[in-house]
């Protein structure tokens, strides 16, 4: 059964490689991905998304090893070889004052993380996952044509707006310990992939007329760190406290932007032709992106066998993001998550579910987009849950979900609001993969 186990685990990282390289189409669907460089991922797994997102002072949960790149001084907790990957599904509800409700749902292949022991108090780990996702269309329809011509142009206009894309992100980082109590560790990153965004303007009602489009598009790659403390208070064997913080430096991407406005026709049916020309078809020199630096800092406690408990919060200076030079207009963003953990008992042999790990947090993000002068903010409740398989010899597998249920910003001032489900599901292994048997 461990050895049917092992090969799916096997398929399902290669399905990941491939799907996260394959990937081109969007994973999300939002109006406001549109802002900055599209919606930011998630930097934690299933484990702790159930838990609401905090991990900077999380590293081994009940003696369970966890890859967590949030804070790379975490791996310096691993004691045995590590794999998760992980699926994830989004399902969105868009409300609007006089519009009618737009649910969409999307899928995606999540990540790829491996953790490896390097001795005693120290390991590596690296794994792709994405960063950004681009993902909206949505349509704006004025009437009254163009405007004050004579006589009056009545015709309604339809301005549509749309963006699909994404960047990911493959990642190395190594942690260490010094003494029993400290922890260092640090991440570098490249990050890849392809921003495209595109603004209509069509005439439905005015057959034969030439619409037009204008298309920016961003091919965008290069080289991020990030570094993190971890500082663990021993209460007893079984009882830590532990202090944490870990930060995204402000680091340089590169991005080459190609503009193109295109001209095209409609048919009867509304249906769109190939485009007539292009009046404008321009590639800019290579520029740079600036991104800010995000710090994190967290407190958890924690009771071995038992519980967790932790908060963390985040502060994030997106107000310097730029692009070429330009300043992306957004607004320093702050986080709080809140959230634990408890097990009825790990050593349990006549229950099953007194074995497995429940979890529960909470969101409250004042996000970094400020639309029609009013700050979007998150606000999220969360749940999972740790299911434990059978183990064999020195491997551990679990198997964890977690759903994410929140809202995202406002009817005010004719913007839209989010209702979103998000489920994560991930397998975990921890097994010796790297021990010399000594036989007598």
């Amino acid at each position: 059964m461990i050895r049917y186990i092992r090969v799916i685990i096997i398929l399902l990282l290669t399905a990941t490689a491939f799907g996260a390289k394959a990937q081109s189409t969007a994973t999300t669907s939002s109006p406001y991905s549109r802002y900055g460089l599209g919606d930011l991922s998630p930097n934690v797994l299933p484990q702790t998304i159930g838990m609401g997102g905090i991990g900077t002072a999380i590293n081994r949960i009940n003696g369970f090893n966890y890859i967590n790149f949030m804070n790379p001084a975490s791996y310096s907790y691993l004691n045995f070889t590590v794999i998760d990957a992980g699926i994830a599904s989004n399902t969105n509800t868009l409300s609007k004052t006089g519009q009618p409700n737009q649910t969409n749902s999307s899928f995606k292949l999540s990540h790829i993380a491996f953790g490896i022991p390097v001795s005693k108090r120290s390991a590596l780990s690296f794994g792709l996952m994405p960063y950004t996702e681009l993902g909206y269309k949505y349509r704006d329809v004025k009437s009254g044509g163009f405007g004050t011509g004579l006589p009056a142009d009545t015709n309604s206009v339809n301005y549509i707006y749309s963006g699909d894309g994404g960047l990911s992100k493959f990642y190395l980082g190594y942690g260490f310990g010094i003494g029993k109590h400290l922890s260092l560790g640090a991440n570098f990153s490249y990050i890849f992939g392809n921003l495209k965004e595109t603004q209509s303007t069509e005439i439905p009602d005015l057959y034969g007329t030439l619409n037009s489009r204008v298309e920016e598009s961003n091919s965008i790659n290069g080289l991020t760190y990030d570094y993190g403390a971890q500082y663990s208070i021993d209460f007893s064997a079984r009882k830590h406290l532990v202090l944490g913080y870990s930060a995204s430096a402000k680091s340089n991407l590169n991005t080459q932007n190609k503009y193109v406005v295109s001209n095209y026709f409609t048919d009867a049916s509304g249906n769109e032709d190939v485009a007539t020309d292009s009046i404008i078809n321009r590639q800019s020199p290579k520029a740079k992106i600036s991104l800010p630096q995000i710090n994190h800092f967290g407190i958890s406690y924690q009771y071995d066998g038992k519980y967790l408990f932790g908060v963390d919060y985040s502060i994030g200076n997106w107000s310097n993001l730029t692009i070429a030079g330009v300043n992306r207009g957004l607004v320093n963003s702050k986080t709080f998550n809140v959230g634990g953990q408890i097990t009825p008992n790990m050593n349990s042999l006549s229950s099953y579910f007194a074995r497995a790990d429940y979890r529960f947090g909470a969101i409250y993000d004042q996000t970094y987009i400020t639309a029609n002068g009013v700050n979007i903010k998150r606000y999220a409740g969360t749940v999972g849950i740790g299911l434990p398989l059978p183990r064999n010899n020195n491997a551990f597998y679990k198997i964890n979900l977690a759903a994410e249920v929140g809202k995202r910003g406002t009817l005010t001032n004719n913007l839209v609001k989010e209702s979103y489900v998000n489920l994560h599901l991930s397998f975990t292994l921890n097994d010796l993969w790297f021990v010399k048997y000594k036989y007598d």
